[in-house]
């Protein structure tokens, strides 16, 4: 089973031991920050007559964040440009770590609320974050594994990003169709890997969007 998963993807083994601790270290610091400014901005009211609130607004930041397709984004960025899957487990958890807890505390020292049920489903998704990044390092291979993988990951951002049936296709948002094309800019690979992995993951898209 190593050997097959070397086949797909070689981890690097080159990064010296700091610079894999400042890189955890950074990763654990933006999903804190992160974690900190969606909740900040849940619970701002916006004044248009302020210009960066006013930027703020135009950009839906608000609405932004409380999208699963951004997670998802950064998520799959952690994880295929970590040098091994074993460290792509250990940065997306601690991403989602950071995230969770800031968010959680601000929400309850500073909006005087405690949104346990809520934050269960993300203390969930934190604790399956290991297992998913592990498997998402090896989109960046070759083989079937990796495009099965990539195929999977497009899929996901496809019912995230857009609203879609059997005889209609919408853009949800402008937001959401960068994220999308953003998460096919991270897992490129060759024209040809990522030409059919795209055919492949709209037409599984389109079959799976008359279950859900």
């Amino acid at each position: 089973m190593i050997s097959f998963l070397e086949q797909t993807r070689t981890p690097k083994t080159d990064l010296t031991t700091s610079k894999k601790a400042i890189n955890t270290i950074l990763i654990f610091v933006l999903g804190t920050s992160l974690g900190i400014f969606s909740k900040w901005l849940d619970n701002m009211v916006l004044d248009n007559n302020i210009w960066w609130q006013y930027i703020l607004g135009m950009l839906d930041l608000r609405n932004i964040f409380s999208m699963l397709g951004v997670w998802i984004l950064i998520a799959v960025s952690i994880s295929v440009f970590s040098s091994t899957p074993l460290r792509a487990s250990i940065n997306v958890f601690l991403f989602f770590l950071g995230m969770n807890i800031s968010y959680h505390m601000y929400t309850v020292v500073f909006a005087g609320f405690n949104p346990m049920s809520y934050m269960m489903i993300w203390y969930t998704i934190m604790l399956l974050s290991p297992f998913m990044a592990f498997i998402c390092w090896y989109a960046k291979g070759c083989g079937t594994l990796s495009f099965i993988i990539n195929i999977a990951i497009i899929v996901v951002m496809i019912l995230c990003s857009f609203s879609l049936g059997m005889w209609y296709f919408y853009f949800t948002s402008a937001i959401n169709t960068i994220f999308f094309i953003i998460t096919l800019i991270v897992l490129y690979d060759t024209p040809k890997k990522s030409i059919y992995g795209l055919i492949s993951a709209i037409v599984l898209a389109y079959l799976l969007s008359f279950f859900i």
